[in-house]
């Protein structure tokens, strides 16, 4: 017999994670270590639990996730990202809520490249009138 799961991918700046749902207790794991050990702030951990709390689905599934690239508040957003988009595979009607609340949004926001001339994306060099 097949496992049923959800899968679902989100990214946020440089940041991809593969979020997989899979029916359980309220387990999330993150790169096979707890939220606990893998966020120290309070904040990223709410974060990433604010699909599920959304939802009230936070104790009817394990989360599973391998997430690379960017930074811990990228990473934050892009596992926000992919549970909300498996949470609508595994039920449909949860959609319209989830959608309000904007977890389905992709955040387009990335980092400007540096120009030449500047010393980066927008900060010019130091102006000296002597």
């Amino acid at each position: 017999m097949a496992i049923v799961q959800y899968i679902g991918t989100g990214r946020r700046k440089t940041a991809i994670a593969r979020v997989r749902l899979v029916p359980g207790e309220g387990k999330v794991l993150i790169n096979k270590r707890d939220i606990n050990d893998y966020f120290g702030l309070e904040t990223l951990k709410m974060t990433v639990m604010a699909p599920l709390n959304l939802t009230q689905t936070a104790g009817r599934f394990d989360v599973l996730v391998n997430v690379r690239g960017g930074g811990l508040t990228g990473q934050a957003g892009a596992i926000r990202h992919g549970i909300a988009r498996s949470l609508i595979k595994a039920d449909a009607d949860l959609r319209p809520a989830l959608k309000k609340a904007g977890f389905l949004t992709r955040d387009s926001r990335m980092k400007e490249r540096k120009k030449y001339g500047l010393k980066a994306a927008r900060r010019a060099p130091q102006f000296s009138k002597r």
